[in-house]
């Protein structure tokens, strides 16, 4: 029996998913926001186009430094936390808003994507 020493570690893998499936919820927002931009009856279309293309960059942001992460690029690491606790103050916010369901789990999501950015497996498989 070999040992693949190419295999990312658990850790890192599930970092790697966490994060394309965040991409892949933001760009179902950043969806509904173009749909909600083309249809809006009355708007104010610079902050409108603005929220947009915030959302569209960080699908791209979020699909890339998965990517990077997969293909064990060490400097993709610090960005993605940076991304991940972002999470936090959207969260709380949340919270304190009264969608406590939905700001709990992206808390939490945050710090656990974090969790698997920072273990010793997945920084062992970055080279730190």
């Amino acid at each position: 029996m070999t040992i693949d020493s190419d295999r990312n570690p658990t850790p890192l893998q599930w970092a790697v998913r966490l994060l394309r499936a965040e991409a892949v919820a933001l760009a179902l927002v950043a969806a509904w926001l173009v749909w909600a931009d083309l249809t809006a009856e009355t708007t104010d279309l610079p902050s409108a186009l603005l929220v947009t293309a915030f959302a569209l960059g960080g699908t791209a942001a979020l699909w890339v430094l998965g990517g990077a992460l997969g293909r064990r690029r060490a400097g993709a690491r610090a960005p993605a936390i940076v991304l991940e606790l972002m999470l936090l103050p959207v969260g709380w916010y949340m919270i304190q808003g009264g969608l406590g369901w939905l700001g709990l789990p992206l808390m939490a999501l945050g710090l656990g994507v974090s969790a698997l950015l920072v273990s010793p497996p997945t920084t062992r498989a970055l080279g730190f």
